[in-house]
């Protein structure tokens, strides 16, 4: 009994030494991610190249912060040549901006080769995201007030008597909204994944993947989709939403991208990019829940083919062909159904919900056809 007794007291010395061990390289392990996410987080964008590499001249790449109705908002500013016309880009979410998601996607062929594009984090997202914003403030109305500053900024500041607003999911819902009050200071309105009737949207997409889980025998899926009714009144809860829907249309390839996407594709992209400092990248994850939160069931109240089927404004869509995050059947049958100076509608055969993303060649092409029909002026 000595002996095990004994033998227990020497080792008790090496089992702390081995914790302490096992403790300091836990500390060494995080300390080498921080100083690899601070690397990465200069909050400073890196300038435009070209297929060589070089830094192309004159070129503009930029965080910009502007005081937008009581609000320091911030945005990132591209583009090859300041002399180009100007594009607003709406993202979506509501609340996740992504600029570091198409610049990680990027190919050699951009948009900013013929375009300056403003992306600007949105009232209550990404790097504008402020825990002191007043969440009586996060409102479409407010939203289109704020739209209508920035644009107004950057007629003044590139010299352009009009510019193209892109809408991208939630941010094609708030063009549509913008374009109807402040139609004079755009010269066509581009919808990305065009929301028309939230709602009628989700119901169609659990109807196809319920109905494809069956079809493939996903037993998982199925009992999770089986939980809840479309038809009931707390259908559309961010507990189906965020848990169950965009799981599952990300993994069917029906979501954001049709190639798929991961949750870390999200997080090396937001990893690499450099724009945001390391706290705007915690404020991404902070913004996206803050907007959600206040702004997604303005859209499910919503139906636009009721409230919005007028403009003054050329009017186009552009959509996925296996987008089911936000209806491709419905979008085209919105855009039969609106009046608008001229209309057209684009399918992207291989893309989901973010076609500019997944075909950026076609789109670039689109959008180039698109700025022929309604040129800029300065």
């Amino acid at each position: 009994m000595r002996e095990n007794k004994d033998g227990g007291m020497q080792n008790a010395p090496r089992k702390r030494r081995k914790a302490v061990m096992v403790l300091f390289s836990i500390i060494g392990i995080v300390f080498i991610c921080l100083l690899l996410i601070m690397a990465n987080s200069p909050g400073k964008l890196a300038p435009l190249k070209d297929e060589q590499g070089n830094a192309i001249e004159n070129s503009i790449s930029e965080k910009v912060w502007v005081d937008i109705n009581g609000i320091k908002q911030g945005m990132f500013i591209r583009g090859e040549n300041p002399q180009n016309p100007v594009i607003l880009y709406l993202h979506g979410g509501p609340g996740t901006p992504m600029l570091q998601f198409i610049s990680y996607l990027e190919k050699n062929e951009r948009l900013e080769k013929y375009f300056t594009i403003c992306y600007w984090d949105q009232r209550g997202s990404g790097m504008t995201y402020n825990k002191s914003t007043d969440p009586s403030t996060m409102t479409v109305e407010q939203m289109v007030e704020d739209t209508h500053k920035v644009t107004e900024y950057l007629k003044e500041r590139f010299g352009q008597d009009k510019i193209y607003l892109i809408g991208h999911s939630w941010g094609s819902y708030l063009g549509v909204k913008t374009i109807e009050k402040y139609p004079e200071n755009y010269l066509a309105y581009i919808g990305i994944g065009q929301v028309t009737n939230q709602t009628e949207s989700e119901r169609l997409a659990y109807n196809y993947m319920l109905n494809h889980a069956k079809e493939i025998n996903d037993k998982d899926v199925i009992k999770k989709l089986e939980k809840y009714d479309p038809y009931s009144d707390d259908f559309l809860s961010l507990d189906y939403l965020v848990k169950v829907r965009t799981g599952i249309l990300n993994k069917y390839k029906i979501g954001h991208l049709h190639q798929g996407l991961a949750f870390t594709d999200i997080l090396k992209s937001l990893f690499v990019f450099k724009g945001y400092t390391a706290g705007e990248k915690i404020n991404w994850f902070l913004g996206a829940d803050f907007s959600m939160i206040h702004l997604f069931p303005v859209i499910l109240k919503d139906d636009l083919f009721t409230s919005s089927v007028k403009f003054d404004v050329p009017f186009y869509i552009v959509q996925g062909a296996y987008d089911y995050q936000v209806s491709q059947v419905l979008a085209e049958k919105y855009l039969d159904a609106l009046e608008a100076p001229k209309k057209a509608f684009f399918i992207f055969s291989d893309s989901a919900h973010s076609p500019n993303m997944e075909e950026p060649e076609k789109f670039i092409e689109v959008f180039r056809k698109i700025a022929l029909e309604n040129p800029a002026q300065k």
